[in-house]
């Protein structure tokens, strides 16, 4: 009886393998809003990591996290470390393309809870006085990461956490005096 349950068990586990490991390499989450405000603005609120703490979603999930910043004061080479929580984890984020008023790249290094390496993006889209704001990620999915997407909706999980950051730099944006 032992051994059936035990071949019962060791079948279960192959089958839960194979269906882990057939599950996506890649994984991509994008969020859009629109601003009512000039590119050269909102722009302004994501090439400079001192910025983000009056809008990025993770900076308020732990208003104790330690964060510092090296390298430029923005675009190319700044660079934002922080360690919180375990709401926030500890990581590094590098600005490694910068392009006015249009893209952001951003290098994401995570070291906790998950050891792991992303890009983001901010694809910025001038619409005469309004502009359309693109939020991605993008990288490799893990085989832990793949068994945690059978539990867990990623996309939606981080999807909520860019709306929620997209909106409340919207409003920055929006009420940011114009010269």
């Amino acid at each position: 009886m032992i051994v059936k349950i035990l071949i019962a068990v060791a079948a279960i586990l192959v089958v839960l393998v194979i269906v882990i490991a057939t599950r996506p390499s890649e994984f991509r989450v994008e969020r859009s809003a629109t601003v009512s405000a000039p590119a050269p603005v909102v722009f302004a609120q994501v090439n400079d990591f001192h910025k983000w703490e009056a809008w990025s979603p993770y900076v308020k999930r732990d208003p104790a996290m330690k964060k510092s910043f090296e390298g430029a004061p923005a675009g190319v080479g700044a660079i934002y470390t922080w360690s919180g929580n375990h709401e926030v984890g500890e990581g590094r984020t590098t600005i490694i393309e910068s392009r006015p008023s249009e893209l952001i790249r951003i290098k994401l290094e995570f070291v906790r809870p998950f050891a792991g390496t992303s890009t983001a993006a901010f694809t910025l889209r001038p619409e005469g006085e309004r502009t359309a704001v693109t939020w991605s990620l993008e990288g490799r999915n893990s085989f832990p990461a793949k068994a945690m997407g059978l539990v867990m909706n990623m996309d939606r999980m981080i999807g909520d956490d860019f709306e929620k950051g997209l909106a409340q730099m919207k409003a920055i944006a929006e009420a940011t005096p114009r010269s």
